[in-house]
């Protein structure tokens, strides 16, 4: 059965979004990006709120500047081929290998992990990672914790009456002061 993975950025003080809805202090360095990319190798499908999906827009074209190096061009080549659904209710259509939801988040992890297929189930987009953790259906939680207090704004987990066991799977300081924490539901 494919795993629910969350992967985000996050301030040491638990923030993916700082209180003026910034993220400046989360830009990758090229080890970060490596990681990042080594992530979205591993992937089956992404499921995306509408404003991340916004946000990766970018990447849908990234590899047609010349000027981008390879890594960039790889990523890009990566994001690009990924099946990707896009959970919105404004949206009238999607781009590049992408579709909109045709239900709700919980019957579609469930319609995806039942698919014969390899790669996990990535989910991003801090209200839709709110939503699968609520219901329980997240998985795995990767965060990439930046050395920053950014004293409040969006939070990477999300606040709700439930208590949820982390069993630690990797962990890794990177040489950007970065520290890497993978760490998988206990069941």
């Amino acid at each position: 059965m494919r795993n629910v993975i969350c992967s985000m950025s996050v301030s040491l003080d638990g923030y993916i979004v700082g209180p003026d809805g910034g993220f400046d202090w989360s830009v990758p360095d090229e080890e970060v990006f490596r990681l990042a990319t080594d992530e979205v190798r591993q992937l089956g499908v992404h499921l995306l709120g509408r404003r991340l999906y916004e946000t990766m827009l970018y990447w849908e074209t990234a590899d047609q500047d010349p000027s981008m190096d390879f890594s960039t061009r790889e990523f890009a080549a990566l994001w690009q081929s990924l099946p990707k659904v896009v959970f919105s209710t404004t949206l009238p259509a999607v781009q590049g290998n992408a579709r909109l939801a045709s239900g709700g988040l919980a019957k579609e992890i469930e319609r995806l992990r039942a698919e014969p297929g390899e790669g996990d189930i990535a989910i991003g987009g801090a209200t839709l990672a709110a939503e699968a953790a609520a219901a329980g259906l997240i998985d795995e939680y990767r965060a990439r914790v930046y050395p920053v207090l950014v004293g409040g704004g969006i939070p990477f987990f999300p606040r709700h009456e439930r208590r949820v066991d982390l069993e630690l799977v990797e962990n890794r300081a990177l040489s950007s002061k970065i520290v890497y924490l993978r760490y998988r539901v206990a069941r």
